[in-house]
């Protein structure tokens, strides 16, 4: 009775051995599987922090694309909102499975964000590059216009120069003719009395008709001008001229005479004439007396 009394002891050892083993065994897995679990959640929150410190780099740098005050605005306020979103992760639990969804699904809002800007900083940026290619065009196209006007201007003063040039009279044949008191030619100068300087004005198509003053410059051998004290603007200043002959220009050759009263005595040598008009010198000439 003893022998079946322990072998049934033995038996109910065995059994409760198993037992416990099992259970062990079977609280060690749901051990291990709860750390697989915790460290899974881990890892899930670090990629929604890495993800969060992501976006809010991706905002920083479109921010320094773009000059559109009211874009870089609404920039700052989702970089803020994300940045808080982050915060609120980085002081939660893995664990905390409804605080974990919630930022999720904020990730994922912050993420279709982001994706929008992108598109309409991208577009923004687009619109800029092709204004700035515009620009450039205009730029370049005005600069061509200016250098084309800079050139017309130059062109067109040269032309006037050139027309103005060829408007002036020209005074040629130009003769000195010391007189005698009898009106003849004086043989020496110091028996002048008179002095006559005739020149032909030349025919000249282009140049004004109407009235014009004529100027006879007569300049002695020693430098001295003959003259009444009458002056005439030259080359931006004032000179002395001897004679004056008004005259009606039509454009046709005109032959022209003037003369001068001899009161001061004359030595002989070089006689430079000098003609006026318009404020040019027409024409000149030297001639040698004794």
């Amino acid at each position: 009775m003893k022998k079946v009394w322990f072998v049934l002891a033995m038996i109910v050892i065995l059994a409760l051995a198993g037992v416990a083993f099992w259970l062990f065994k079977g609280l060690q897995e749901q051990k291990q599987t709860v750390q697989e679990m915790q460290e899974l959640a881990e890892l899930d929150k670090q990629e929604m922090e890495n993800e969060y410190e992501r976006f809010t780099l991706q905002y920083s740098e479109m921010m320094t694309q773009i000059n559109n005050d009211s874009i870089v605005v609404q920039l700052t306020r989702e970089q803020l909102r994300t940045q808080q979103l982050l915060e609120e992760l980085k002081n939660v639990k893995a664990t905390n499975a409804r605080e974990i969804a919630r930022l999720k699904k904020e990730l994922a809002t912050v993420r279709e964000v982001l994706k929008a800007y992108v598109r309409q900083v991208d577009s923004l940026n687009q619109v800029n590059i092709a204004l700035r290619d515009e620009n450039t065009h205009i730029k370049s196209a005005l600069e061509q216009s200016n250098r084309e006007k800079a050139g017309l201007q130059n062109e067109k003063a040269s032309l006037s120069e050139k027309v103005a040039i060829a408007a002036q009279l020209d005074a040629t044949n130009i003769v000195m003719q010391p007189l005698n008191k009898r009106g003849k030619a004086a043989k020496k100068m110091k028996d002048c009395k008179k002095i006559m300087v005739n020149f032909t004005i030349t025919k000249n198509v282009t140049a004004e008709n109407g009235n014009r003053a004529i100027y006879v410059r007569i300049q002695t051998p020693s430098g001295m001008v003959l003259t009444n004290g009458g002056t005439i603007n030259y080359e931006d200043r004032t000179i002395e001229y001897s004679m004056k002959k008004n005259i009606e220009y039509t454009g046709e050759e005109i032959a022209v005479s003037t003369y001068w009263n001899v009161a001061e005595f004359l030595d002989g040598g070089d006689y430079l004439i000098s003609i006026f008009a318009d404020g040019n010198m027409i024409g000149s000439k030297t001639f040698s007396f004794k």
